[in-house]
């Protein structure tokens, strides 16, 4: 028998990311409040660690040190970027696409009186309402959809989106993990039922011969403690430069509005950068619906 649902490892090290970089890390421009709860206790430890500034002396436990805190380093700007999104762009809906153990439906005051829909495999969602019990305020619509199977438009109407009003989609941290094929039909899908008005925050990876090899390093320094890499079971599949991710977009009715990697965002913002190349690949674009 199998054991009960769990988050996805990389929804987990995001998360951890957020925890970690709550109030630290551009602090007035992000805060995560909801991150800590969302972990479990063996979870929090490496948060813990990181936001010390104190590295542990083993091995494996300064690994899960020196991965957290580079997740941190990416999702302060990666959140950031995306929250200021939606903020400038105020809509009747927001749905975030492979939700992982996101709060943005609990923090984020903007979106009181939002139709908030989150959208993630069944099991991924079992976890994530169980571990979300702790958090105060209005959870969001919680839509299991198998993508193998599922039509993700008639899932979202069955839970009351409404697609002749306006939408705001969040896409992060998903792209990747799909191939192009699934992407652009990903695309065409969210086309058909968004309504003028409607906004697409769409994160991605730009190809980087450094960014697979770093991954493939990490992997390795993983394997070195005995355990398997976090990505190990959830490996890259597609990578797109900007214009191929415009091309795609505009053929969908959408109009790109910004365009920006993550090293600009974090440049902008005065962050600390120590892994330029992460960031400077890790892209997130702006589309509106006319």
């Amino acid at each position: 028998m199998s054991g009960p649902p769990r988050a996805s490892r990389t929804a987990v090290l995001v998360c951890q990311g957020r925890a970690a970089a709550d109030a630290l890390i551009a602090p007035g421009r992000f805060a995560d409040p909801t991150a800590l709860t969302l972990l479990s206790p063996d979870e929090r430890e490496a948060v813990q660690w990181v936001r010390d500034g104190v590295p542990p002396r083993t091995w494996r436990q300064r690994i899960d040190y020196e991965t957290v805190r580079a997740a941190a380093e990416l999702m302060a700007p990666r959140t950031i970027a995306i929250d200021d999104a939606i903020r400038a762009h105020p809509a009747p809906q927001l749905v975030i696409l492979g939700a992982g153990l996101d709060g943005r439906a609990w923090r984020m005051p903007e979106l009181a009186g939002v139709a908030v829909f989150e959208v993630d495999q069944p099991a991924t969602q079992q976890d994530k309402r169980e571990r979300a019990a702790a958090l105060s305020g209005t959870p969001p619509r919680f839509v299991p959809v198998d993508f193998g199977r599922d039509r993700l438009a008639a899932a979202l109407a069955a839970h009351g989106h409404r697609a002749d009003l306006a939408t705001t989609w969040v896409w992060e941290g998903v792209v990747p993990y799909l191939t192009r094929a699934e992407v652009a039909a990903t695309v065409a899908e969210l086309a058909a039922c968004s309504a003028p008005g409607s906004r697409l925050v769409v994160n991605f990876q730009s190809p980087a011969a450094s960014t697979a090899l770093g991954r493939v390093v990490a992997r390795l320094l993983t394997a070195s403690t005995g355990r398997s890499s976090v990505w190990a079971n959830e490996p890259w599949r597609s990578t797109w430069t900007s214009a191929a991710m415009a091309a795609l977009l505009t053929r969908h009715g959408w109009t790109v509005t910004r365009d920006e990697d993550l090293l600009d965002t974090a440049r902008a913002l005065a962050l600390p950068v120590r892994r330029g190349t992460s960031l400077r690949h890790s892209r997130v674009t702006v589309a509106d619906r006319p």
